[in-house]
């Protein structure tokens, strides 16, 4: 979500849990994101400790010392993570045609891809010269 990342950029189910329970929050502490998790998911208190940190560390996230622990805020909007992961997704299944995602959700179906024509009559020629090869 930051400039310079690497990594798939919308984080793992289990950190976007976390993220979405800031996003209600506000913002909270280690044993709050955990209360919110609870009713759906009971997670140990250094599993959600880890999931804040790589969230922090993926500046996705930030802290800041208050008292004896730390308060977490998010970084990044619901709505920037929404936009990358319908981008991913348009990219992955649909060949980066935002179209063909629209279409798939109004329950169409979508027009076949063309082929370009020398592929076309490759794709008739290759399987009887692989038939010819393996009789």
């Amino acid at each position: 979500m930051r400039k310079g990342r690497t990594a798939r950029e919308i984080p793992p189910p289990l950190e976007l849990q976390c993220l979405n329970a800031l996003w209600t929050l506000g913002e909270a502490n280690v044993q709050a994101v955990r209360d919110f998790l609870a009713p759906k998911k009971s997670l140990a208190y250094t599993t959600v400790m880890t999931m804040l940190d790589r969230l922090t560390r993926k500046q996705v996230l930030s802290r800041r010392k208050l008292g004896r622990s730390f308060v977490y805020l998010p970084l990044v909007s619901r709505d920037e993570v929404r936009k990358l992961a319908v981008r991913e997704l348009v990219e992955s299944l649909f060949d980066g045609d935002e179209t063909r995602l629209r279409t798939y959700l109004n329950g169409s179906t979508p027009a076949p891809l063309q082929m370009p024509s020398h592929s076309m009559a490759s794709e008739h020629s290759e399987p009887e010269a692989l038939d010819a090869a393996l009789l």
